[in-house]
């Protein structure tokens, strides 16, 4: 979209979709800002695909009743020409802070791209210069946009729902293909290496019709325990019989709205597991499984969960089993459609995520135990439905380590 479009036709449905989700959240509006620029949140949920050249700042205010209300420049009289609703127009930095306050008026209570703390990073947009400006020219309270943000990016339609089905199913079939593929490098006396079955992956999404934003996880023995390990042309090991290999795949289809799906899978390359192995695999696995049955029981007594609340009840296996500082990431992130989304996260470790799972979201569980040796991840994708149900997404989670010369 450009400056000279018309508006795009979605907005008057959006703009009374933030409407009736400010009076549900008792705020007075959202205010939207930027310099330069549109945040990609903002893109997405006013639907600004491009912008014109724009070099001065801007404020858009979403009130929970009423038209919206523009703030721009008066040397860029098309910088927010795609968006409607009444405008004000600034020159000095003196009529900046009154037209602040001009287009807040009434509203004491707002919603900008902020998180106390920095609790929730992904939301964490507007600085800290703009936050005091806003609050020292109206007298608002600013208030975290996180759970607005997640209504509009991460509540998936039936068309995203059944798009992460489909790329889940795919990835299922691919993993297995994967090891099949180790399995027949090794079975005739051979071997491969990470970046062979790494490329094997990616022309499998080719074939699948599936695109990734970066290259799948293929890590053997001591580099399975290097969370986010990245075997490349230069930098790989050989896998021979007797290894341990973790690969991590995510993927979705082409469609600019179609949603990720992102899984993990550990296997040993010989008949039998190594005790150890299959032991740390049980208490991942344990961890994950408790995730998961939080879930459902909630789901079945009409509850609610926040991100930190299913982080904890998986944390708290690992941790009673000896193994909590080996457990060095969230238990899950939010999924839709890049591979980290901006709904909540399964997390009370590297943030508190206070924010509640919805209906229609997605999200991964994916606890790992990462020793100096190998490290295990047992990766499922969780959709919470739009009647509230939760399920697993794509196939039956793994159960034990993959013999895969057994």
């Amino acid at each position: 979209m450009t400056a000279a479009s018309p508006i795009d036709k979605r907005l008057d449905s959006r703009i009374a979709a933030i409407q009736n989700a400010l009076k549900d959240a008792k705020i007075d509006a959202w205010l939207f800002c930027g310099f330069r620029s549109v945040d990609p949140i903002t893109s997405r949920i006013l639907f600004v695909e491009s912008v014109p050249h724009i070099t001065r700042r801007w404020f858009y205010l979403v009130p929970a009743s009423g038209l919206p209300r523009k703030l721009r420049h008066r040397i860029e009289p098309a910088s927010m020409s795609w968006w409607p609703g009444k405008e004000t127009i600034y020159l000095s930095w003196r009529e900046l802070e009154a037209g602040l306050k001009a287009i807040v008026e009434g509203c004491r209570r707002i919603a900008m791209h902020y998180s106390p703390g920095n609790a929730v990073p992904t939301v964490s947009i507007v600085d800290a210069g703009t936050i005091e400006l806003v609050r020292a020219a109206t007298g608002a309270e600013i208030v975290s946009s996180g759970d607005l943000v997640q209504l509009f990016e991460s509540k998936l339609s039936p068309e995203q729902i059944a798009s992460h089905d489909e790329a889940a199913k795919h990835l299922y079939r691919i993993v297995s293909e994967a090891y099949d593929e180790i399995r027949k490098k090794l079975s005739r006396g051979g071997t491969t290496s990470e970046f062979e079955v790494q490329r094997f992956i990616l022309k499998r999404f080719e074939d699948a019709g599936l695109v990734t934003d970066s290259p799948p996880i293929v890590g053997a023995n001591a580099n399975s325990g290097d969370p986010h390990y990245e075997p490349s042309a230069d930098k790989h090991a050989k896998i021979a019989k007797g290894d341990f290999v973790l690969v991590d795949l995510w993927a979705k289809k082409k469609g600019p709205d179609d949603v990720m799906a992102d899984i993990t899978w550990v296997g040993h390359c010989d008949a039998a597991v190594p005790e150890k192995i299959a032991g740390v695999f049980d208490v991942v696995r344990s961890g994950r499984d408790a995730a998961v049955d939080l879930l459902k029981k909630a789901s079945a007594g009409g509850r609610t969960l926040s991100g930190a609340d299913v982080d904890d009840a998986c944390r708290d296996v690992i941790r009673k089993a000896g193994y909590g500082d080996a457990f060095i990431h969230r238990t899950g992130h939010s999924i839709g459609r890049e591979t980290h989304g901006n709904g909540a996260n399964v997390d009370n470790l590297e943030t508190r995520d206070e924010r509640t799972l919805i209906a229609g979201s997605c999200f991964s569980v994916e606890p790992g135990i990462y020793l100096p040796e190998f490290g295990v991840r047992s990766e499922i994708d969780v959709m919470i439905d739009l009647d509230g149900s939760v399920r697993v997404t794509g196939g039956e989670p793994q159960t034990s380590v993959l013999k895969v010369l057994g």
